[in-house]
C-alpha cells in the first residue's frame, strides 16, 4: 500500500474479533467448534429431508436450502477469521476481500428470501389448507427458490461491482473479522454517492420488503388461528410456525441490533459481536431449533437410525 492520501491497495488488515492475544486459542477452539456444529447440523437436516419420504414436502424443500445457505453464509467468514487467529495473521488479498462483499451479500439476501417464501407457505397451510397442494406446487416452489438466487445474486453483484470501482482508500485497516461492506465504504477516499444512493432501494427490495411480507403472513396466520374455536388446532398451527418464528426473530434481530439500533460507545465492538452472532450463532442455532421444536425431523431421524441400527433381514 503506497502511504499517501489517494492510495490503492493490495491487500487488508483484518483487525479481528476484541478478544486479548492470550485468549486467542480458547476462542479460536471455540468458534472451530461452533462452524463445525453449523456445517454438520445443516448437512444433518439436508440430508434427513432428502432421504425421508415424509419430508419431500414444499415447507422442507424450502428449510433443505436454508441448511445449505446457512452452511456457506458461514463459510464465507468463518475459515478466514479462524485461519486468522491460528496463524496471528490478519491481512486479506483485495480480491479476497471483494469475494467475501459477493458471497456475504449473497448468503444474506438468500436468507431473506428463503424466509419469506417459508412464512408464505405455513399462511398457505393455515389460512387455505383444502388448496395447499394446489398453490404449493412443485412449479411455484422451485420458482420461489430461483428467483431467490436470482435476486440475491444481482444484487450482490451491483453492490460488489460499485465497491470494486472504489480503489483509493485512506487506509488498509477494517475494524472487523471479516470484509465488512459498511466498512469498506467508510475506509474509502472515493466517491460514494452512487454507493450510497443504491443501498437503500436495493436494500427495501431485498431485507425490508421480504421482512414486510412476512409480517403480513404471519398476521393473517393470527387473525386464522383466532377464529379457530378449536385449541387443539391453534396448538397444531403453532406448532407448525414456531420454528420458523423463532428463525425469523434471530435472522432480523441481529440485522436491527447490526444496522438500526444506534450506539454512542464501543460502536466497533458492538458491530462486530452482533455480526459474529448474525453470521456463526444463528446458522449453528437453526438446526437445534427445526430439531427440536419438529416432530417431522425428529421422526425422520429417529426412523433412519432405526434402520441403520437395527436393519430388517
Amino acid at each position: 500500500m503506497r502511504r499517501d492520501n489517494e492510495s490503492t491497495v493490495s491487500e487488508f488488515i483484518l483487525l479481528g474479533l476484541p478478544i486479548q492475544p492470550e485468549d486467542q486459542g480458547l476462542y479460536s477452539a471455540l468458534f472451530l467448534a461452533m462452524y463445525l456444529t453449523t456445517v454438520l447440523g445443516n448437512l444433518l437436516i439436508i440430508l434427513l429431508i432428502r432421504l425421508d419420504s415424509h419430508l419431500h414436502t414444499p415447507m422442507y424443500f424450502f428449510l433443505s436450502h436454508l441448511a445449505f445457505t446457512d452452511i456457506s453464509f458461514s463459510s464465507v467468514t468463518a475459515p478466514k477469521m479462524l485461519m486468522n487467529m491460528l496463524t496471528h495473521s490478519q491481512s486479506i488479498s483485495y480480491a479476497g476481500c471483494v469475494s467475501q462483499v459477493y458471497f456475504f451479500s449473497t448468503f444474506t439476501d438468500l436468507d431473506s428470501f428463503l424466509l419469506t417464501s417459508m412464512a408464505y407457505d405455513r399462511y398457505v397451510a393455515i389460512c387455505h389448507p383444502l388448496h395447499y397442494i394446489t398453490i404449493m406446487s412443485q412449479n411455484l416452489c422451485v420458482l420461489l427458490v430461483v428467483m431467490s438466487w436470482v435476486l440475491s445474486s444481482a444484487n450482490a453483484l451491483v453492490h460488489t461491482l460499485l465497491l470494486a470501482r472504489l480503489s483509493h482508500f485512506r487506509n488498509n485497516t477494517i475494524p472487523h473479522y471479516f470484509c465488512e461492506p459498511s466498512a469498506l465504504l467508510s475506509l474509502s477516499s472515493s466517491d460514494t454517492t452512487i454507493n450510497e444512493m443504491v443501498i437503500l432501494p436495493l436494500g427495501t427490495l431485498v431485507i425490508t420488503l421480504p421482512f414486510i411480507c412476512i409480517l403480513v403472513s404471519y398476521g393473517r396466520i393470527g387473525v386464522t388461528i383466532l377464529r379457530t374455536p378449536s385449541i387443539k388446532g391453534i396448538c397444531k398451527a403453532l406448532s407448525t410456525c414456531g420454528s420458523h418464528l423463532s428463525v425469523v426473530c434471530l435472522y432480523y434481530g441481529a440485522i436491527i441490533g447490526l444496522y438500526l439500533v444506534p450506539s454512542s460507545n464501543n460502536t466497533n465492538d458492538k458491530d462486530v459481536i452482533v455480526a459474529v452472532i448474525y453470521s456463526l450463532i444463528t446458522p449453528m442455532v437453526n438446526p437445534f431449533i427445526y430439531s427440536l421444536r419438529n416432530r417431522d425431523i425428529k421422526g425422520a431421524l429417529r426412523n433412519i437410525l432405526n434402520r441403520r441400527l437395527c436393519p430388517q433381514w
